[in-house]
């Protein structure tokens, strides 16, 4: 109950402290006294004979309602739960007033029977097993499973029923607002820069006697917690209380400082092997804005019986091989010719491309932290162009009404192009991914689909990661 008060009084705080800033003859309201406050709990027998069904009331005007019912809480005036399991449930209620928090005396209801229809659903049954039993998750920190351990949405990113990718204002398929977008780090960007690199324990999910929940975690101290926990299959979001998931942690930094709330959670995906549950990063850190952290579990049986596959294929057209003089021909054509090239705006403009393979489908994927409104601008009036004209390789580029122009030179070696006259690929001031280099590498090529596959130009090279920052460029 104590933290369940101090969360009302920061929720109130700004107000007070507000208000005070204006007045400085402010004080706070009454406290009602226990007699003024009056609320209900009852138990639906209709619904449920054994009293499972539990009905909570708050009658008291101009008050918030505090209900704490053992396996939840709730601040809703009128609430109803339901109880799968028969035992002694014990409901406590407050009052936050205008003079502070009343706490009244709490309320033991029986209940007499198993409901185990409350926790059939298939999402009851993914997350532990079943009635009567028990399963173990733990972080995918090995990448058995998920690129990594974490992952970072949007704050409107929500159920991915769809899969990983979505249209704006499809629920179906992840995107419930304005602010949807992905990055999903592999290992090494993962260890050390945003978790460290260790066993993060095991958290276990049951409903042997009522929904109970338990953790041990080695990267907090070693410390175990337990707690109850219920699951909303309908809004899909868990709540777990007096406990937390297991979690990233840096030992330089605490990298779960950024986040108020480890008590609610976005389900994004649960299934009988993942289960990917996302909180809110609400505070400011390192000066990055909100997002939502989304933490990715696998089942213990899962990671245990896991074996791994190999590395994965290189996309396609990844460290192309051409005949010579073949690159030249697809960037300008023939002899006395040209050919004019243009951002992939409307498809995938952008990506990074490690080991061979990159992540971006679209430019959703990396919209607003990487491409963003101002560089599909941009593109949309910018273009650049190869040609052979006068028997020289000239390289132009026009971009907001200003044309750059001056040569250019192929290393069929290495697959790189070096353009002349301090020339690069077309730039966005406005972002800190424009490229500033004029010596690109051809990263991905398609010889005989170029006209429909394009071309990626790198313009930057991670060796630690192995990993390409590219362009994609497309003939319009």
């Amino acid at each position: 109950m104590k933290n369940f008060k101090l969360l009302f009084y920061l929720l109130l705080a700004p107000v007070l402290f507000m208000a005070s800033c204006q007045d400085d003859d402010y004080e706070l309201g009454r406290m009602l006294d226990r007699s003024e406050i009056h609320y209900k709990v009852v138990q639906d027998y209709e619904t449920d004979p054994g009293g499972n069904t539990v009905i909570m009331i708050n009658e008291t005007p101009g008050t918030v309602s505090m209900w704490d019912y053992g396996t939840g809480r709730s601040t809703r005036t009128i609430d109803t739960v339901h109880f799968a399991f028969q035992g002694e449930y014990v409901i406590k209620f407050s009052a936050m007033t205008a003079g502070g928090v009343v706490e009244m005396d709490p309320v033991t209801i029986q209940v007499t029977e198993d409901n185990l229809n409350y926790v059939n659903d298939p999402l009851w049954i993914a997350l532990t097993g079943g009635p009567g039993n028990e399963k173990d998750w733990v972080l995918d920190t090995e990448g058995k499973y998920f690129s990594g351990p974490i992952s970072f949405y949007g704050v409107d990113n929500g159920w991915l029923a769809g899969g990983e990718s979505w249209a704006d204002g499809a629920e179906e398929t992840g995107c419930y607002g304005s602010d949807c977008w992905t990055w999903a780090p592999g290992l090494s960007d993962i260890y050390p820069n945003i978790m460290a690199e260790g066993d993060y324990g095991v958290m276990t999910f049951n409903l042997i006697g009522g929904p109970n929940f338990s953790a041990t975690k080695p990267m907090e101290g070693g410390i175990t917690q337990t707690g109850t926990y219920s699951l909303n299959v309908n809004e899909k979001t868990l709540t777990i209380n007096d406990a937390s998931i297991l979690r990233g942690y840096k030992p330089s930094k605490n990298g779960i400082s950024g986040i108020s709330d480890w008590t609610n959670y976005t389900v994004l995906a649960l299934d009988e092997n993942i289960l990917r549950l996302g909180v809110i990063r609400d505070k400011d850190v390192d000066g990055e804005g909100p997002a939502m952290l989304v933490y990715n579990f696998i089942s213990k049986e899962y990671s245990d019986n896991w074996v791994p596959s190999g590395p994965a294929p290189d996309d396609e057209g990844f460290d192309p091989e051409f005949a010579p003089g073949e690159l030249l021909t697809m960037l300008a054509g023939g002899p006395s010719s040209g050919r004019v090239w243009q951002l992939d705006a409307a498809g995938n403009p952008v990506d990074w491309i490690a080991g061979g393979n990159g992540w971006t489908t679209s430019s959703d994927d990396s919209r607003d932290w990487g491409w963003n409104d101002s560089w599909d601008e941009v593109a949309e009036s910018s273009w650049i162009r190869f040609d052979r004209f006068g028997g020289t390789q000239n390289y132009t580029r026009s971009q907001n009404g200003v044309t750059t122009t001056g040569t250019f030179t192929i290393n069929e070696e290495e697959n790189t192009i070096v353009l002349g006259g301090n020339n690069t690929l077309i730039q966005n001031q406005n972002s800190s991914l424009s490229p500033t280099t004029s010596t690109i590498k051809v990263v991905k090529a398609f010889p005989g689909e170029y006209e429909n596959k394009g071309i990626w130009f790198g313009t930057s090279y991670d060796e630690a990661k192995d990993e390409w920052f590219a362009f994609h460029y497309i003939i319009p």
